[in-house]
């Protein structure tokens, strides 16, 4: 199944943003930064990250919804996906 490049275009933005936070993550503990800012900026990478990879299964998800009729739907791949976030 092929994603909606229009969708994945707001994943992939989200996801460099992500990566420019933890470059700073990065450079903050290598500059021996308080650990509470580090931690805090650390959480912040990890939701960024994991709101991108819902994004790619609920667009996944609509996608297979609507391929239903071709029997198109692997629910319990889609399932394990989901899962694989939780």
């Amino acid at each position: 199944m092929e994603l909606d490049p229009q969708e994945m275009k707001k994943v992939s933005n989200r996801l460099r943003r992500a990566q420019g936070q933890l470059a700073a993550v990065v450079r903050m503990v290598d500059e021996g930064a308080d650990c509470a800012d580090v931690v805090t900026q650390l959480s912040a990478v990890s939701k960024a990250i994991d709101r991108a990879g819902f994004a790619v299964i609920a667009t996944g998800l609509k996608q297979c919804l609507s391929d239903e009729e071709n029997g198109a739907v692997d629910a319990e791949k889609l399932e394990k996906l989901f899962l694989s976030f939780a």
